[in-house]
C-alpha cells in the first residue's frame, strides 16, 4: 500500500514559518504533483516527507502509521533528485544494486531485482556501463531504477527533469507516465513546469508561499480555478485578466462592464447583491475569438509569433500595462502596429472578486471531458 497524509503539518526556521498548516491524504497509486513559483515551499514539503527536513508540527502518515520520528530509510519511500546522485565509479548495474546490497540482500535476489527494473526502464543494454558513458535521460532512468529496486510504498520526485533540455524532458515525462501505469504506485512529483503537472498528474497541489491554494484534477484546475493565483499559474500562456463592474444579476449569471462600455453576461453562481461591484474578468488567450463575439476589445498587436499548428498576438490595450495575449489557430491576418478586434464569449470567461477569489463557474460537462475538445478561438 502506499497512503500518504498530512495533518497540519508545519515548518519554520527561527520565527519564519515556511510551510504553513499543510493537510491532505494521497492515495494509493495516485500520481499527485506539487507545483508553483520559485520559494512556494514545494520541495521543503517533499523533503519533510522523504524525513529530509524536521517538521515543526504536524503528523506526516505512510499506510497510517506516523512516520514523523523515523529516518529516510525506514518510511518505506524512495527519493529522485533533480541531480542523478549516480556513483561514477559504478556501473549501472552496480548502481542500481547498491540500496539492495546496504539492505544485504542475498546475490540471486538482487540480481532478480535488477534485471527485473533494467527491463522495465529499457536498460539492459547498459548495466556493463558507468555513468560517463551515458546520455543525460539514461541516468535519469538509472536513478529512478535505483528508487524502483527498493519497492517502496511512494515515490518521491524532487524536479527530477529540470537538467535535461527540452526534447529529453517531453521524452521523459511519457516514460515517467508509463511507469506509473506499469507500477501503479503511488508518486509524489515536485516541479515548477506546470506543463509537466498538467500532462502526467492525477491531481495537482498548487503551493503558494506555503499554503494550498487549490487541489483538484489537472482539468479541474484549468476550467475551475478557485483564485486569481491558480488562474494565471495554470495555464500557457497564461489568462488575460481586465477591471470590469457588475451591473447585473440574474439567473443568467453576472452582466458585467468592461471598460469600453461592452457588455457580456458570464453563467457563474451569484450569492448576494453584486451590482455596481467592481470585478476582475478572466479569459484564457485560446478562448478569444478572431473579430466578433458577446462582447469586443480593441488591441494593438505589437509581437506576433507564427508556430505552425496556431499563432499568438501579443498585444497592449488602452489603459492597461500588461500585454494582452491571444491564441489562434493556425494563420491569422495579424501585424504588429494594426489594430485588431478579438471577441469574448461569456460562457469561456471567469470572474473574480474583490479579493481574488473565484465566482463559481457553470462550466459545461464537455468541458471538463478529456476527450472533447474545449472551446476554442476560431
Amino acid at each position: 500500500m502506499g497512503m500518504l497524509e498530512m495533518v497540519d503539518v508545519r515548518k519554520a526556521f527561527s520565527k519564519f514559518e515556511v510551510i504553513k498548516g499543510v493537510s491532505m491524504a494521497i492515495n494509493h497509486g495516485e500520481f499527485v504533483v506539487f507545483v508553483g513559483p520559485s520559494g512556494c515551499g514545494k520541495s521543503t514539503l517533499l523533503r519533510m516527507i522523504a524525513g529530509l527536513e524536521e517538521i515543526t508540527s504536524g503528523d506526516v502518515k505512510i499506510d497510517g502509521k506516523v512516520v514523523n520520528g523515523l529516518e529516510p530509510a525506514k518510511r518505506g519511500i524512495a527519493m529522485v533528485f533533480q541531480s542523478y546522485a549516480l556513483y561514477p565509479h559504478m556501473s549501472v548495474y552496480e548502481n542500481i544494486a547498491f540500496p539492495l546490497r546496504v539492505d544485504k540482500l542475498p546475490k540471486d535476489e538482487i540480481d532478480r531485482k535488477v534485471r527485473r527494473v533494467s527491463a522495465i526502464l529499457k536498460l539492459d543494454e547498459r548495466l556493463k556501463h558507468k555513468p560517463g558513458q551515458l546520455s543525460g535521460g539514461q541516468r535519469q532512468r538509472v536513478a529512478i531504477g535505483r528508487a524502483i529496486v527498493r519497492e517502496p510504498s511512494v515515490f518521491l520526485f524532487d524536479e527530477p527533469l529540470s537538467n535535461l533540455d527540452a526534447a529529453l524532458r517531453a521524452e521523459m515525462r511519457i516514460e515517467l507516465s508509463k511507469l506509473h501505469n506499469d507500477l501503479g504506485a503511488t508518486m509524489i512529483y515536485v516541479t515548477h513546469d506546470q506543463v509537466e503537472a498538467m500532462t502526467m498528474a492525477d491531481r495537482i497541489v498548487v503551493l503558494d508561499q506555503g499554503s494550498i491554494s487549490q487541489v483538484g484534477s489537472p482539468l479541474e484546475l484549468y476550467h475551475k480555478p478557485a483564485n486569481l493565483f491558480v488562474a494565471q499559474f495554470i495555464g500557457n500562456p497564461k489568462m488575460n485578466l481586465l477591471p470590469v463592474t457588475c451591473t447585473a444579476c440574474d439567473e443568467n449569471g453576472a452582466t458585467v462592464a468592461l471598460a469600453n462600455g461592452s457588455k457580456l453576461t458570464v453563467p457563474v453562481e451569484v450569492s448576494g447583491d453584486l451590482q455596481g461591484a467592481s470585478l476582475t474578468l478572466g479569459i484564457r488567450p485560446e478562448h478569444l475569438l478572431l473579430g466578433q463575439g458577446e462582447a469586443e476589445l480593441q488591441v494593438m498587436p505589437t509581437v506576433i509569433e507564427h508556430l505552425g499548428i496556431h499563432t499568438l498576438v501579443y498585444a497592449s490595450i488602452e489603459g492597461s500595462d500588461e500585454t494582452f495575449t491571444s491564441l489562434f489557430h493556425s494563420m491569422v491576418p495579424a501585424k504588429a502596429g494594426v489594430p485588431q478586434t478579438v471577441g469574448l464569449r461569456g460562457r469561456d470567461c471567469h470572474l473574480f472578486d474583490g479579493d481574488g477569489m473565484a465566482l463559481e463557474r457553470r462550466v459545461d460537462a464537455s468541458e471538463m471531458d478529456p476527450s472533447l475538445p474545449v472551446a476554442g478561438a476560431v
